[in-house]
């Protein structure tokens, strides 16, 4: 199972919590659409395994015109062997899935849509600096619910001022929506964004580090009584709704990643693409490949697969750290993961070891304390 994941660098206006690549200026978006297209030429024979999966991230790949995503898939299909049962993922914004778009996204090979509403409360919008409204966010899904059966949105929880009780209201906006998919993730202060300069300055006040964890409890809650299934930290999915674009990345599948700042996977080393439009676009134009490549030692790939498997239904199996990584990793999970045992943080089910109910909140934390280190 391999994927192709493509980065469109183009916002409308800039979220203050935003520390992704992207660009304000649209101006050289068809240069770079085809920039894009070269690049997929360039990289063609770097995966030999069929394409299971392609996603749009950015920036808002919404922004493309018809013209654009048709040359994008020209170029993928002529390429690559993509799987006929292919999930292909287009993340949107809310003020951009007009009708006539989502007509015509329907008309293309896009068969999931990822909508980035994260609040239904117009004062969360507004301190995110967000393009829509919370009217657009709720119109835009009715209407791409006529033609797209696999919708995911995204919510974010403790953003500053928000109450546990609004935060049930958006969780009950999407349920009764019936949305089959939400990835929900914490704001978190990045550096050098908006955001952290806001609260810097006393005009935003932090969020405490108990309502985070009131704010996921009651996200877990909500979503696992209405049947959805918690099988990432960061993802809920109803039965067959499931993101198997993500699931490719925390099972450690190969992908391509095209576009600046995109990175790549191929089980032993990634690769990184330089996070500027412009000095990407004469790199590609040359014949250049505009990317650093950082070869993994087995450390570091012990280190990912225990990251990653930990925050997923399917957990760590002893037997796997064995056949990949050797018997002296094995030895050095066992040993650490004891007092997370004891503490009722991690649960062992047969050759596997889970993070309990209890333990979800800390899972990265847990993660990192069972690394191996050189």
């Amino acid at each position: 199972m391999s994927g192709i994941y493509i980065h469109i660098p183009f916002c409308r206006q800039a979220c203050h919590y935003c520390d992704f690549h992207f660009s304000t200026s649209t101006k050289k978006k068809t240069e770079l659409v085809e920039m894009l297209c070269r690049e997929l030429e360039l990289r063609k024979d770097e995966i030999g395994q069929q394409i299971q999966t392609i996603y749009f991230g950015g920036g808002t790949p919404s922004l493309l015109n018809s013209e654009e995503l048709k040359l994008i898939f020209k170029t993928i299909f002529k390429h690559f062997d993509v799987s006929e049962n292919a999930e292909i993922t287009l993340e949107a914004n809310p003020d951009d899935l007009s009708e006539e778009v989502i007509k015509m996204l329907d008309a293309s090979p896009v068969n999931r849509l990822s909508i980035g509403v994260q609040s239904f409360f117009e004062e969360d919008l507004k301190l995110m600096n967000r393009a829509h409204n919370s009217e657009e966010a709720l119109t835009c899904l009715q209407l791409a619910k006529q033609y797209f059966d696999n919708i995911s949105i995204d919510l974010i929880y403790g953003i500053p001022g928000q109450s546990n009780e609004q935060w049930i209201e958006n969780l009950n906006k999407a349920l009764e929506l019936d949305i089959p998919h939400i990835s929900s993730y914490a704001l978190t202060v990045e550096p050098k964004t908006a955001l952290e300069k806001f609260i810097e300055k006393g005009k935003v006040k932090p969020v405490e580090d108990e309502t985070y964890r009131e704010q996921f409890d009651i996200l877990v809650n909500k979503l696992t009584t209405n049947g959805f299934e918690h099988y990432e930290f960061s993802n809920y999915g109803k039965p067959r709704y499931h993101s198997q674009n993500n699931m490719a990345y925390w099972l450690g599948k190969s992908y391509l990643g095209i576009g600046p700042s995109a990175h790549s996977y191929d089980g032993t080393s990634r690769k990184w693409n330089i996070s500027n439009n412009t000095l990407y676009i004469k790199a590609i134009e040359a014949g250049n490949l505009p990317q650093q490549t950082e070869k993994l030692s087995t450390t570091d790939t012990y280190n990912e697969y225990v990251m990653t498997r930990l925050r997923t239904k399917f957990g760590v199996s002893t037997d796997d750290i064995q056949q990949k990584f050797g018997e002296k990793y094995r030895d050095h999970f066992l040993m650490e993961t004891g007092k997370f045992q004891d503490d009722g943080l991690i649960e062992k089910i047969g050759n596997t070891f889970h993070i309990t109910p209890k333990g979800k909140f800390l899972s990265d934390g847990i993660a990192a304390d069972l690394f191996y280190i050189d």
